[in-house]
């Protein structure tokens, strides 16, 4: 009987916060709510820095593990941030994949595009004339970041187009790379409002900055 007792008013509070999700600046309930509230259950989120206690940051860190960036906005512990000058859409995470498969991602994007899923085909000259205003950074799975290389522009075909497959719903990161391997892509872009872009063989750089997945668009 006891621990049911002690479980009532710590399922309420964590009900309490997450209905509020959506009024925090900054908080993407969509990809959030699930790994916050499991945070939350655990009372490993529920200091206040901002109040000078601090003293779960590190638990809390390492439970939301690769989505305390997105989600630290939930728990309140993000610093304070402009959100108007760095939108979620304006940011994303970048990897190369380990094994991508050329003919699959081909046979994958050619013809009608599969449920759920967008094709999008660009000129290579295109794709690589935004690198230098790329807003993203590397992530990998030993957390060691490494440089980019780019071909020089003599190697660029004109004619050359790059295919990017971007799914209509929110993803985490984890479920994008997941998909982008299925698909034998060669990349992935996981956007930081959790839409996911998968990057075809033709690609040279890190395919389009623009998001364009129909139900995760801010």
């Amino acid at each position: 009987m006891r621990p049911a007792l002690f479980l009532c008013p710590v399922l309420i509070s964590v009900l309490f916060l997450l209905s509020g999700l959506t009024l925090i600046s900054g908080c993407n309930k969509a990809l959030c709510a699930s790994d916050v509230s499991k945070c939350l259950l655990q009372g490993l989120c529920q200091c206040r820095p901002s109040e000078g206690n601090c003293s779960c940051c590190k638990e809390c860190m390492l439970c939301l593990s690769s989505l305390w960036e997105e989600c630290c906005d939930c728990v309140g512990m993000c610093n304070p941030r402009n959100y108007n000058d760095s939108p979620a859409t304006s940011k994303s995470t970048v990897e190369e994949l380990y094994r991508p498969i050329p003919s699959l991602f081909r046979a994958l994007t050619e013809g009608d595009a599969p449920i759920n899923m967008m094709v999008v085909s660009f000129p290579v000259a295109e794709e690589l004339s935004h690198h230098e205003n790329l807003v993203s950074f590397l992530e990998t799975l030993d957390s060691q970041s490494h440089n980019i290389s780019l071909p020089s522009s003599s190697s660029v075909h004109d004619d050359g187009l790059c295919t990017v497959v971007y799914f209509d719903d929110c993803v985490s990161i984890r479920q994008c790379k997941q998909y982008c391997e299925s698909m034998g892509g060669s990349k992935y872009r996981w956007f930081h409002n959790a839409c996911c872009e998968c990057i075809g063989p033709e690609c040279l750089d890190y395919g389009s900055k623009a998001v364009k997945c129909m139900n995760c668009l801010i």
